[in-house]
């Protein structure tokens, strides 16, 4: 069993919030595909890192499904595809080996 995480940006990089739709779409996707989600939005996750010696802040909510089998090649499209959606350099969408008590 894996459970994938996916890390997505509340605003654009010009700091305007993103539309709620888009993140519906998304969660419509997943349940079809996996059958279920789990959804953290209600206090976004604050991320921190340094880019060119800058410090960058970002606020992301977080989205996990859970899949007995991880198609890699799938995640990496659907990445991809986010990554253009949310006009991002890199999202970051991780996956871990889980056993389920």
């Amino acid at each position: 069993m894996h459970l994938i995480q996916i890390l997505l940006p509340l605003y654009d990089n010009e700091g305007n919030r993103f539309d709620r739709d888009r993140y519906e779409e998304i969660s419509s996707e997943l349940v079809n595909r996996f059958g279920g989600l789990t959804a953290y939005t209600r206090a976004p996750a604050a991320g921190l890192w340094r880019e060119e010696g800058e410090a960058v802040h970002d606020d992301v909510v977080i989205y996990e499904v859970m899949a007995d089998n991880l198609d890699e090649a799938w995640w990496r499209a659907y990445r991809i595809m986010l990554e253009k959606r949310f006009r991002q350099q890199s999202l970051i969408v991780r996956a871990t080996t889980i056993r389920q008590l």
